[in-house]
């Protein structure tokens, strides 16, 4: 295909010919949208109709949307569970996919504090791939010479663990990372990073990351973007290069590897990298040892072009920070997915955070869209009745995503609130709003009402031999500091003056709630230090109900007036943080071990 065939296609000219396909596939898949969503249920169908699940349903090889959709319900996690088990421990036989499951996909916790686990099948990484190649071919329509350098990406893998059968449980990216689609991958000039495979793949996130900026900072005329999945995770490596520029310029000026790496894969590699640069050293060093940190992406890598971070959604909070980092550089969203399924990607990644809407591809699965009326009145019909096909939802609304995948999942509920932003052909675009029920997320930790509830619950047992009692509560997600912490507003009832509780029975009130938190926030807090230590703030009696009166003021109704469990309105921050009486902070790691997932 020549270059220029698609110069009148609405998504601009390509870079290349490689590109060129690239988007002529975007366009082919958007332009067919209701057909190709067709195609794929009856792909999906077809081939699991065999599958105990379905044949629970009496489709009889059926894979026409009516027949799928008077006969298969819509389900949650918890309706999936006891079959997800018997594949974890060990059954082989057909039970959601024909396919052999090739492992699970640890997703968020559950209210229970367990991981999801994500069946999936091989082929899924070719799906993910392809949504992969689709991303450069679109950059590449607003930034040009991205061939010219390279990026310089914070990529992580995680803990992985095998379940009773024998077959890995781990993240969807370290998946990826660990697969040969991302090991050896071929070369690409739009795509080359300044972190080694070696680097990236090393569990020991200390030299991961030592490593990766190291070659980061080797590299500083040549980086061209700097990224990580989420904005925290970029947040995390400033941090990391504020603690330790001392030790990576040594490195720099004397042309040796810190002896606290001890990968031997890491030490190989670098081998061909770390070399004696006493100017790049007093560089880094003149710049890190500043007090003002402001602008420090772009003074240490001042070629770069704009931030590859996700700050949709939870991440939104970090923008003020990234802002702070980068002079304001633009901030790219690429891509929307999750350990379930890739679902879609941007196709205006330099606009504003605020405005990212994302395309679904209609290739990725089956989709539907459950009306989001969060304060209508619960139906007693079936609630499947309302699904809607992906072609026609409508702008403005907005919908709880529902999938149907290859690897089996049907009907399945993602929980993720979607608003319609628009269409790109007859492909419609989405708006990221939220997760249902989260209320707290730093990193990867997704915390719902139940389970700060629960914790909250936890934590105050430790007050009862002081005769002392939690009245009210809220929180919030301090990102300010790096890592960020959640913060909870506690006021207390107490019935003994006498026996006041000390700072040190507080502090384990701090530890009692995050030992309560689910796996994934112990796991970020312990062998990600992606969250730092949780913070009880006590505020003076009646700051409740001052609360509630400002609320009034504002015009909520005295009779259904609740307390907000989370908070982040500036006003109401500003009225709690002027009654706090003390603060108190964690004062260990809580519990928890890859194997270990409650």
């Amino acid at each position: 295909m020549a270059v220029d065939s698609l110069l009148s296609s609405p998504l601009g000219p390509p870079a290349c010919e490689k590109d060129a396909k690239a988007l002529q596939f975007i366009e082919d898949m958007t332009r067919n949208a209701d057909a190709v969503q067709e195609n794929v249920l009856a792909q999906i169908l077809a081939r699991n109709a065999h599958t105990e699940y379905l044949k629970g349903f009496n489709l009889h090889g059926a894979t026409d949307r009516d027949s799928f959709k008077s006969k298969i319900p819509m389900v949650t996690y918890e309706d999936l569970q006891p079959l997800i088990q018997r594949i974890a421990d060990g059954d082989r036989s057909p039970i959601l996919s024909a396919n052999p499951v090739s492992e699970f996909l640890t997703s968020s916790g559950t209210s229970a504090g367990e991981r999801k686990l994500m069946p999936t099948i091989k082929e899924e990484l070719d799906r993910r791939q392809l949504l992969y190649s689709l991303l450069m071919p679109v950059m590449n329509l607003y930034m040009k010479g991205l061939d010219k350098g390279k990026g310089l990406y914070f990529l992580f893998t995680k803990s992985e663990t095998k379940t009773p059968g024998g077959l890995l449980a781990r993240p969807v990216l370290t998946s990826y990372y660990k697969s040969d689609h991302f090991k050896t991958r071929p070369y690409d000039p739009y795509n080359v990073y300044t972190s080694p495979n070696e680097a990236i793949l090393c569990s020991d996130s200390f030299q991961s990351m030592y490593t990766q900026m190291l070659c980061g900072l080797y590299e500083r005329e040549q980086v061209l973007r700097v990224g990580a999945v989420f904005a925290s995770g970029l947040l995390r490596a400033i941090r990391f290069l504020q603690l330790n520029w001392q030790e990576l310029a040594n490195d720099i000026r004397t042309g040796t590897l810190n002896r606290k790496i001890t990968d031997p894969s890491i030490k190989e590699c670098m081998t061909r990298v770390v070399k004696p640069d006493p100017n790049l050293a007093n560089f880094i060093s003149i710049e890190c040892e500043k007090e003002n940190w402001e602008g420090i992406i772009t003074r240490i890598w001042p070629n770069t072009k704009y931030l590859d971070v996700i700050v949709t959604g939870a991440m939104a909070q970090y923008i003020p920070t990234l802002d702070y980092y980068s002079c304001g550089l633009p901030k790219a969203c690429t891509m929307y997915a999750s350990s379930e399924c890739y679902f879609g990607l941007n196709l205006n990644p330099m606009c504003k955070p605020a405005q990212v809407s994302y395309t679904i591809m209609p290739n990725m699965a089956y989709f539907e869209f459950l009306p989001h009326e969060p304060n209508s009145v619960r139906s007693t019909h079936d609630p499947s009745s309302k699904l809607i096909d992906l072609a026609d939802v409508e702008i403005g609304k907005e919908y709880e995503l529902v999938i149907t995948t290859y690897a089996g999942l049907c009907r399945y509920r993602v929980g993720d609130i979607l608003r319609v932003t628009g269409f790109h052909n007859s492909a419609p675009q989405f708006q990221f709003v939220r997760r249902k029920n989260v209320l707290l997320s730093i990193d990867s930790d997704k915390t719902d009402e139940s389970e700060l509830q629960a914790a909250v619950e936890n934590a105050s047992r430790v007050l009862r031999g002081f005769n002392t009692s939690v009245v009210e509560y809220t929180s919030y997600a301090e990102t300010k500091s790096i890592p960020g912490h959640y913060v909870i507003y506690w006021e207390l009832l107490v019935k003994d003056s006498v026996n006041l509780p000390s700072d040190q029975v507080l502090e384990q009130c701090c530890l009692a709630m995050e030992e309560s938190l689910n796996s994934v926030y112990r796991q970020c807090r312990v062998a990600d230090n992606s969250i730092g230590a949780l913070e009880i703030r006590l505020v003076k009696n009646g700051t409740f109900e001052e609360l509630m009166d400002y609320a009034i003021s504002r015009g909520a109704s005295i009779n259904q007036y609740k307390v907000p469990r989370c908070v982040s309105f500036t006003p109401i921050m500003e009225l709690l943080d002027s009654r706090v009486v003390s603060t108190h902070f964690s004062p260990s790691l809580p519990h928890w071990t890859p194997e270990r997932r409650r």
